[in-house]
C-alpha cells in the first residue's frame, strides 16, 4: 500500500490563530496522525501532566461560534461533538507524537512542525516587509518636498521676466 504524502500547505490550512497563537484543531490533529479524534484526547487524558495550557487548550463557546462562521466544524449537540474541541499549539502537536507512539505519528510530527515553521517564518517576512514599506514611505514623504521645490525654481526658471525686467543685456557702449 503506497504511503499518503500530505502536503505542508494542507497542513497550515489546518492551523488557525487562536488566542495570540498558531493552533490546530484536535480532530484536524487526528486525522493526521491516522487516529480518530476521541483516541487522541483519550491518549491526552492518559499524559496529562505533558499538556500545560500552553500547549493544549479547549476552545470556549463562543470561540466555536466564531469558528463555525469561519470554517466547517459540527454543532455540537446536533449529533456532533458533545464538548468544544481541543486546540494544539506547535508544541502540543509534537507532545501528541510522542504520547501516540507510532511510525505515522513520527512522520507527520515532522511534518507538522515544518508548517508550523514555515507559517512562522511568513508571519515574520511579512513583519519585515511592512516594517519596509514604513521606512520607505518615510524617505519618499522627504522627497516628496525636495521635488516640490525643485519643480518650482524650475518654474520661476520658465516664468517670463516680470516689471523692471526689460533691460537690455551686454555693455552699454558710451559714445564720447
Amino acid at each position: 500500500m503506497p504511503k499518503k504524502v500530505i502536503a505542508l500547505d494542507r497542513i497550515q490550512h489546518r492551523t488557525m490563530l487562536l488566542r495570540g497563537h498558531r493552533v490546530i484543531l484536535d480532530r484536524d490533529l487526528a486525522g493526521l496522525y491516522g487516529i480518530s479524534t476521541g483516541a487522541l484526547n483519550q491518549a491526552v487524558r492518559r499524559n496529562e501532566s505533558r499538556f500545560p495550557s500552553d500547549f493544549r487548550f479547549q476552545i470556549t463557546s463562543e470561540e466555536v461560534a466564531s469558528l463555525k462562521s469561519q470554517f466547517v466544524i459540527s454543532n455540537i449537540g446536533r449529533g456532533g461533538r458533545r464538548i468544544s474541541p481541543f486546540a494544539f499549539t506547535e508544541h502540543g502537536a509534537l507532545m501528541a507524537a510522542t504520547i501516540l507512539n507510532s511510525t505515522r505519528a513520527v512522520q507527520m510530527s515532522l511534518l507538522i512542525v515544518r508548517a508550523f515553521v514555515a507559517l512562522r517564518q511568513l508571519a515574520l517576512e511579512q513583519k519585515e516587509m511592512a516594517q519596509k514599506l514604513t521606512e520607505l514611505e518615510a524617505r519618499i514623504g522627504g522627497h516628496d518636498e525636495q521635488l516640490a521645490e525643485i519643480i518650482e525654481g524650475i518654474r520661476q526658471l520658465l516664468a517670463p521676466p516680470g516689471p523692471g525686467h526689460d533691460r537690455k543685456i551686454g555693455f552699454a557702449h558710451s559714445e564720447g
